[in-house]
């Protein structure tokens, strides 16, 4: 498939028009948020790590606030894979038909890999921390009231970043494939990024060893599996580009034969 020559302008409206799509799945998807809040609200506070957890309601607005974040968040959910699909649906024609092919498959991994972050944090991770803080006042002799709304931001602020972090292998993968990045530089760069991860890791746990561990390892995992799919897709990357010259140079020969 040859690509596109597209100007300027064609590239502003072809984002516009990817943004109004996404625009409208989310408005959908938003509607479908509305009727889904409620029961997984209610699913997340018979939950055992909230059972014994008292929550309170501080200001009128609140219950509001969490039911209309839920229903957000579960829009943000179901649209992610769209967002994707555009995002990619939107630099396509700058690729070459395989490379268009493999790109498109990092779509169902990129969500697969986001829920595999949320999940980790609040089954594994949330239950620590939880458990650490209230250890905490228990020591300290204060007691625990937590506002529902505080309770439910504080889940978001430690699940969403993993989410997020969990993209790293296909953020990775996908640069690769463009040349962005390399596994040499990644290699290279494998003691910085350590530093940051551990720098992460300790902004988003508490102060305990555990709890801590149990976020630096994983993300430390991720980078060394980055590096691997990194080699993987530059190995590729570079047959493609062969396998392309030596089709150029046979055309080319043919045409001046």
């Amino acid at each position: 498939m040859e690509q596109k020559d597209m100007s300027v302008y064609d590239h502003i409206g072809e984002l516009r028009r990817r943004l109004i799509i996404v625009f409208v799945f989310f408005i959908i998807a938003f509607v479908i948020g509305l009727f889904i809040a409620k029961p997984i609200i209610t699913f997340l506070q018979s939950a055992p790590t909230a059972q014994d957890i008292p929550m309170n309601a501080f200001k009128p607005i609140d219950p509001l606030k969490v039911y209309m974040t839920f229903a957000l968040f579960s829009a943000f959910l179901l649209v992610f894979p769209v967002i994707l699909y555009q995002l990619w649906a939107f630099i396509s024609p700058g690729l070459h038909e395989i490379e268009r092919r493999v790109t498109l498959a990092y779509i169902p991994i990129a969500f697969l890999l986001f829920l595999a972050g949320i999940s980790f944090s609040y089954f594994i991770l949330f239950p620590f921390v939880i458990q650490f803080v209230g250890t905490l006042a228990g020591q300290l002799g204060i007691n625990e009231m937590y506002g529902i709304n505080e309770y439910f931001t504080f889940l978001f602020q430690l699940t969403i970043p993993f989410g997020v972090l969990f993209q790293m292998p296909v953020v990775i993968m996908f640069l690769t494939r463009l040349g962005i990045v390399t596994p040499f530089f990644l290699m290279k760069f494998r003691k910085f990024a350590y530093f940051i991860l551990l720098v992460i890791a300790g902004l988003i746990t508490p102060p305990e060893l555990l709890s801590h561990l149990m976020v630096t390892v994983p993300l430390l995992l991720l980078y060394e599996i980055s590096i691997i799919i990194s080699r993987i897709s530059f190995r590729k990357a570079q047959r493609l580009e062969e396998k392309r010259l030596k089709e150029q140079e046979q055309a080319e020969s043919e045409n001046h034969g």
